[in-house]
């Protein structure tokens, strides 16, 4: 389908499933693109491959108050309606999926998913219930939109595997497709948070990038120890004067168990804070 300048926006569940019902039932087949708006390159990059795969593209914006934790960036996180359905004018997106909070969480609501393992490690061990809150919503989308296919950027990677699992394991007839992290010109992982940073945390921002690259060029040149590899892009933070790191870790590719040595397919991950903004990466080995 080519693009478009008129986009059906929908903001009830309802309309939502109806509006699917009855695509289905003509035998068309839908991809679904989840955001939480402030939409930029590796959205729409998703939005892209979502309009190769199926007849239909529903984006679904959302910023998902489950996933936040009491001290987090909720209520300022970036909301930029009129600017996100701009943005998608000349993808050829067919429909947004708005809801508000009491839509997705009507009263008295108390139905959780969890994927118990793979939530544990990295960002799940220090965003309690972060991970919760994700496999949540994104399983009440999958049944609201009833998409054939879902499509995840890989820079969120633990939430990708976090996905994927919870559909293998609840037998959810959807196809999950993780895409590669788009990135600026510097390097630099592209993230609806960059806009809190100055020009100044920029540049040190880009460290994290580069500290990932220090990780895979050493593991490149035969070093497998992750001890060694974690603190080669250790100190490239360090020269950075990164110094709010949540960690840097190298993790098995599907488990994200710990690895005393690296095997091609491991990733290497990092989390950071950058002047107001908490900042995530990795880099496949």
């Amino acid at each position: 389908m080519s693009s478009q300048d008129v986009i059906t926006v929908i903001e009830d569940v309802a309309e939502m499933k109806a509006y699917s019902n009855a695509l289905r039932k003509e035998g068309k087949s839908i991809a679904l693109v989840p955001t939480m708006g402030a939409l930029h390159e590796g959205h729409l990059s998703l939005m892209r491959e979502g309009r190769k795969r199926a007849d239909i593209l529903v984006v679904s914006i959302f910023v998902n108050p489950t996933q936040f934790g009491p001290s987090e960036d909720y209520n300022k996180y970036m909301r930029d309606r009129e600017g996100d359905l701009e943005k998608m004018k000349n993808i050829g997106v067919d429909a947004v999926f708005m809801p508000g909070p009491d839509e997705i969480y009507p009263p008295g609501f108390q139905t959780y998913v969890q994927v118990e393992e793979l939530e544990k490690p990295l960002c799940g061990a220090l965003r309690p219930g972060h991970f919760r809150g994700v496999a949540t919503v994104v399983l009440k989308l999958f049944n609201i939109v009833k998409a054939d296919v879902a499509l995840f950027g890989q820079k969120d990677y633990q939430q990708w595997k976090i996905i994927e699992r919870m559909a293998r394991d609840l037998n959810l007839d959807i196809e999950i497709l993780g895409l590669p992290i788009v990135r600026e010109e510097t390097g630099l992982a592209m993230s609806s948070r960059n806009a809190y940073l100055s020009d100044q945390d920029t540049q040190r921002a880009l460290s994290l990038s580069r500290a990932l690259l220090e990780v895979k060029s050493q593991f490149a040149n035969g070093t497998c120890k992750t001890e060694s590899l974690v603190d080669s892009g250790k100190r490239v933070l360090e020269r950075a004067s990164v110094e709010d790191v949540d960690y840097l870790e190298i993790r098995d590719g599907e488990t994200l168990q710990n690895k005393h040595e690296a095997t091609g397919g491991d990733v290497a991950a990092v989390a950071a804070r950058v002047g107001g903004a908490r900042l995530i990466d990795n880099i496949i080995l």
